[in-house]
């Protein structure tokens, strides 16, 4: 066996085999803090609300902290930002390492190969990706996993090109960045990241419209469209002007990076998009126009939405993790037989 694992800004997602089906687990990235009480704390564990307590404080994660902060009227927050762990929240790292365990389990097996997505340094911050990369991998680790870190946007093209023999071009628009990957036949030849992506829009739409951050983003995630037949003045008018700017950002900065020397010359690219920002009817269509509009440097033989983009990248990483796996060994197979005690 062998799992692959989103590591998102909004949400974490695992992805594993069984049979012919791929089974994914989904969590939401993110907590809201509670008063402490006893009564609480039996209400929430009789319920199955994942939690944790610290101190007089009740962290309240994953998909249920959106649920009570409408309730209590409070912001969530989030243990990463713009893609990476967020150095402004202390409680970033125990809070991530609770959301991965329970999205990932255990290992059937000790050293059970598990790919983890890693973005690619931002071309327009100085922001730095390893001390996240290495704090995931560390937290996979001592669960009892062999981790390894794989590009986001190969991760899509894992996903996504296969009866392309792997080659293409790969973008993944996550909440906090936005991932970027040309790759030939499973080997990327460029790579990069844009520290913008769905909480950009989201924080740009509210600040326009004087509406909350996490009301903006339930607007969004609840049958918002790109078609640019809403009012003007309203937050689905603010999201669809942000979404536009984003993607014209993204291609700007595809055009600025390709080297036409990395293109085979008279080749077709196929481009893939991806990733929960790109889940709004109409998002395909829109960057589609936005890239035929655009100077690149090669041929696009067609672009394509990823059926379930919210999956994508998490089941590439499966794929990547399942090519590279090895078989248990005796012992190990021994080790997950014998019965607890």
């Amino acid at each position: 066996m062998a799992k692959g694992l989103d590591v998102g800004t909004m949400n974490i997602l695992s992805a594993r085999q069984e049979g012919t089906e791929t089974v994914f687990v989904q969590q939401r990235n993110s907590f809201v803090e509670i008063e402490y009480s006893d009564m609480a704390e039996q209400m929430l564990s009789r319920s199955d609300v994942l939690h944790i307590r610290k101190d007089d404080k009740v962290y309240v994660v994953g998909d249920d902290a959106l649920n009570f902060a409408n309730i209590f009227n409070k912001e969530t927050r989030r243990p990463m930002q713009a893609g990476i762990l967020s150095s402004d929240e202390q409680s970033a790292i125990p809070m991530m390492k609770l959301i991965i365990e329970q999205v990932v389990g255990e290992p059937q097996y000790p050293g059970e190969r598990l790919y983890f997505s890693s973005p690619a340094d931002p071309i327009d911050t100085d922001l730095s990706t390893l001390y996240h990369q290495k704090t995931i991998e560390s937290f996979l680790n001592d669960v009892g996993y062999d981790a390894e870190p794989i590009n986001e946007g190969m991760s899509v093209i894992y996903s996504e090109l296969a009866d392309n023999s792997f080659t293409g071009l790969g973008i993944s628009f996550g909440a906090g960045m936005t991932n970027v990957c040309l790759a030939y036949y499973a080997v990327p030849v460029m790579k990069f990241s844009v520290a913008r992506g769905g909480d950009w829009v989201d924080e740009q739409a509210a600040q326009a419209t004087g509406t909350p951050v996490d009301k903006v983003t339930s607007i969004k995630e609840d049958g918002f469209e790109l078609d640019f037949q809403t009012d003007v003045g309203g937050v689905e008018g603010a999201l669809s002007i942000y979404y536009e700017n984003l993607l014209e950002y993204v291609i700007k900065r595809i055009v600025n990076e390709v080297d036409e020397e990395d293109i085979e010359e008279g080749l077709d690219v196929p481009v893939v998009v991806t990733g929960g920002t790109a889940s709004p009817n109409g998002f395909e269509k829109l960057f589609e126009d936005h890239l035929t509009d655009s100077s690149l440097p090669f041929s696009v033989s067609g672009v394509s939405h990823a059926e379930e983009p919210l999956y994508s990248v998490a089941r590439g990483a499966l794929v990547a993790a399942r090519s590279d796996e090895e078989e248990p060994t005796e012992e190990q197979t021994a080790s997950e037989a014998e019965p607890e005690r």
